[in-house]
């Protein structure tokens, strides 16, 4: 049937073309067509259709007196076979969703799989159900049971310079009295991860209703440096070391607890080593843990809630994986957040987070895999210590009309039951706040970022007014192809086996191990200014560039360790750049190339001299990931 909607136009130009003002007669009928091929009388092919009466019955929606709106003419329908459509009623008011819809494409007859192709339908990426009579050893029961299996290579080539302390005891040349020596090193590190997951129920539209995983992290690594006793406390190793190491990533079960509206809102628990990233950007704590986690969402996914409880499980020294065959620290975290879509401003998801870091290592000494102390650190007099610190955060992610905004904000407040300085108990009190905005344009994205993280400004006082994080590995001006946030310098002069910043992170926070070693409030702080971009050249390559520079919040800490009487701030300019190249245009084979510089600022080179006076520092970094 015709759309009335369609025949008004029409109406009304008839109604214009053949009727006067007052006139309710219908319409004359269409002209007459003549014979073979003569036109009918009175047209001609030159004759133009006459203009429309601007007086015509219908005037801005408004009908005069005693005007008729003419009828259309007679449609008829040429469509034999044709079936209307279903009254309304026939249709359900409530939403229905689609089950099992994998079977929908078998019955179109398009499968096409094959166990080692991830691009199609696969029953090894959870794309189609086990056919349990193929598996009767799996523990399962019912239907719709499906399994994931994951692998991936992680190569990394990095070269790099950074200051290296000569060996206390000897030198690997004669004669090199210098507290920094040579700084050039190389690492190679290869990862082969392996993940496998049992999830039960279809996924495309609801929340699994039960899943098992488990993900294993096979590494090899190799690194080459200058000078002794860098790579293992006993200068008989020499200035070579290789190792390899097996960690449990992930090993959890995840119980969908129930459904609270038909949009598959939901509840649900998971036990076990589990990934977990507490703010956006990684700032706070981002790290695979042995914990409980119950987490859902309400408002058709507009409110999320996480409720967690971790015990921090001991890492491998050089691999940074989870050591599974120790016991796990005495240190926990308790950690609630809760997000918001739309809030404050529409296009903006703002979240609040508290979190609790109960430390209780002041019982226990722990050297790590090299033979350096790490708990306590070799700072001040030595002493273990414990310490309570709740973290008060607000992150905000998300648009703010053209602009990309990221922020985040924490206030650290706590006690520390022995400050290192003062051997002592001391109040904690420090804040941080981070901020990145970013403009799209076509293929571009230009950033601008800035981070305080505040500096303890009296280390003999009853505060400690560092900031630190639990476990930071911040995605945050230009991550890990930046230079101050992929390398760590170590500190010397003040403290051996500390670290001024750690690898994978962007604080200064003087510790001896961001995977081993305990939380310092006892710090310079970091302040970081930077601006960059990224620029998709095609769907394969993109580029990236990044410039920041960097102070140190505070240097009394710096200064009481070193006996110095003043040592500048600044640290000095980051500069970076890095390529990425995606063969496929898919994340299953991805491949990075970056290289960066450290010019060192008037703070830097107070710190640290190194043989031949260099004030530059390089790194560059060879990536390659396949994923299946």
């Amino acid at each position: 049937m015709a759309d009335p909607g369609f025949l008004l136009p029409l109406l009304l130009l008839q109604s214009a073309a053949g009727a006067s003002a007052g006139d309710s007669a219908p319409p004359p009928p269409p002209p007459e067509t003549g014979t073979g091929n003569q036109p009918a009388a009175g047209n001609t092919s030159d004759d133009q259709p006459a203009p429309p009466d601007v007086d015509s019955g219908m005037i801005n929606g408004r009908r005069k007196p005693g005007f008729v709106l003419p009828l259309p003419y007679k449609i008829t329908q040429d469509n034999a076979g044709a079936v209307r459509a279903p009254p309304p009623e026939a249709f359900p008011t409530d939403q229905i969703p689609i089950p099992d819809r994998w079977r929908l494409i078998e019955t179109l007859g398009v499968v096409k799989e094959h166990w080692w192709d991830p691009y199609h339908q696969n029953t090894y990426k959870g794309d189609r159900p086990i056919n349990r009579a193929k598996v009767p050893w799996l523990p399962i029961h019912g239907d719709d049971w499906f399994v994931n299996l994951s692998m991936v290579s992680d190569t990394v080539i990095e070269p790099r310079t950074f200051p290296i302390p000569v060996g206390v005891q000897t030198t690997s040349r004669p004669q090199s009295l210098d507290v920094f020596g040579k700084d050039g090193s190389f690492v190679l590190s290869q990862t082969f991860l392996a993940s496998a997951s049992l999830i039960k129920g279809s996924t495309a539209f609801k929340p699994p209703e039960m899943e098992y995983r488990l993900s294993l992290a096979f590494n090899l690594n190799y690194a080459r440096v200058p000078e002794k006793r860098i790579l293992n406390v006993d200068p008989a190793r020499g200035i070579h070391r290789f190792d390899n190491f097996v960690g449990v990533q992930e090993a959890f079960v995840e119980r969908h607890l129930r459904n609270v509206s038909d949009r598959y809102d939901f509840d649900a628990v998971r036990v076990g080593i589990q990934p977990f990233q507490a703010d956006f950007r990684g700032f706070l704590f981002n790290d695979d843990q042995l914990g409980i986690r119950f987490f859902g969402n309400r408002d058709n996914n507009r409110l999320q809630y996480n409720l967690a409880a971790f015990w921090r499980l001991e890492k491998d020294t050089n691999s940074g994986l989870n050591n599974v065959t120790e016991r796990p620290r005495s240190d926990f975290v308790l950690l609630a957040n809760l997000y918001r879509q739309d809030f404050l401003l529409p296009g903006l998801t703002s979240q609040v987070t508290v979190a609790y870091n109960r430390n209780r290592e002041a019982g226990r000494i722990k050297i790590d895999d090299n033979g350096f102390p790490v708990r306590p650190s070799l700072l001040g007099d030595l002493r273990p210590h414990n310490y309570d610190v709740v973290y008060l955060g607000y992150n905000a992610d998300g648009r703010i009309g053209r602009l990309n905004l990221t922020a985040s904000g924490y206030y650290a407040l706590g006690h520390d039951s022995n400050s290192f300085f003062k051997s002592r108990p001391a109040q904690i009190r420090a804040w941080f706040g981070a901020a990145e905005l970013s403009y799209d344009r076509d293929w571009m994205r230009f950033r601008l970022s800035g981070l305080y993280a505040s500096g303890d400004g009296n280390p003999f006082d009853d505060k400690e007014g560092g900031f630190d994080a639990i476990f930071e590995n911040p995605v945050f001006a230009g991550a890990d192809t930046s230079y101050w946030i992929r390398q760590s310098i170590p500190f010397a002069g003040g403290g051996r086996a500390v670290n001024l910043n750690g690898r994978n992170g962007i604080l200064n926070d003087l510790r001896s191990s961001k995977e081993q070693g305990q939380s310092n409030f006892n710090n310079p702080g970091t302040v970081l200014i930077g601006a960059g971009g990224d620029f998709d050249l095609t769907p394969q390559w993109r580029l990236s560039a990044n410039a920041n520079h960097l102070w140190f919040a505070n240097t009394a800490t710096l200064q009481a360790l070193r006996n110095e009487g003043s040592i500048p701030r600044d640290i000095g300019w980051d500069l970076s750049l890095g390529a990425v190249w995606r063969p496929r245009a898919t994340q299953n084979i991805v491949v990075r190339l970056s290289g960066a510089m450290l010019a060192s600022g008037s703070g830097m080179r107070d710190l640290f001299a190194n043989e031949g006076g260099g004030r530059h520092y390089f790194s560059l970094l060879a990536n390659v990931v396949v994923s299946y």
